[in-house]
């Protein structure tokens, strides 16, 4: 596996995004499986937790198992580096089953140990920075594009790796291919100049 990853979230948006999490345990109530529940997180949280730039509003994260989930009980309010007040709430209408997404992206996830959060019951963890930015190549906005940039310059993701990631994730893509199979090389072409 890769190397150690520093995370650079800011205090309040970590403490926002743990207050979330600890909900969603709560939310999961007694199991009888052995196994804890995996919250696979994506999107501008991961790459906050990364890069500690741009901050999303919302947290993209697959669990992995039928949980019913209060959207009221799961937005969070808390002040930024500014004195500003954000919310941060938990989209419970997110879906990565069109996204470009590598077979192995869940189990290759970073563990992310947050207080209060048994890993036993909710095992948090947020997707590796290469299957993050993978994950970004299906749509590819802008902002996607900006992201996948940003991770290239806190090192955490070459060109290469990007385009060997992505290659392996294609045979299970639903989309077009030959507009995904350039969009990974302008992606490439970014942050290879890097």
């Amino acid at each position: 596996m890769a190397r150690a990853v520093e995370l650079k979230p800011h205090p309040a948006y970590a403490e926002a995004f743990a207050q979330i999490m600890r909900r969603v345990q709560k939310a999961l109530g007694p199991r009888k499986s052995a196994q804890p529940v995996v919250a696979a997180v994506a999107g501008g949280a991961a790459l906050h937790f990364y890069t500690g730039g741009r901050i999303s509003r919302d947290i993209d994260a697959s669990l992995l198992a039928r949980v019913l989930l209060d959207p009221a009980d799961l937005r969070v309010a808390y002040k930024d580096a500014d004195g500003g007040v954000k919310v941060l709430y938990y989209d419970t209408q997110y879906n990565d089953s069109l996204a470009l997404m590598h077979e192995q992206a869940y189990d290759d996830a970073i563990p992310l140990r947050i207080e209060g959060v048994d890993p036993k019951k909710l095992d948090v963890r947020l997707l590796s920075p290469v299957d993050l930015a993978v994950s970004k190549l299906s749509r590819f906005s802008e902002q996607d594009r900006e992201d996948i940039k940003a991770l290239a310059a806190e090192g955490l993701v070459t060109a290469a790796a990007l385009r060997k990631r992505a290659n392996e994730a294609l045979p299970g893509y639903v989309g077009h291919l030959t507009r995904l199979r350039n969009t990974i090389d302008i992606a490439c072409r970014d942050i290879g100049k890097r």
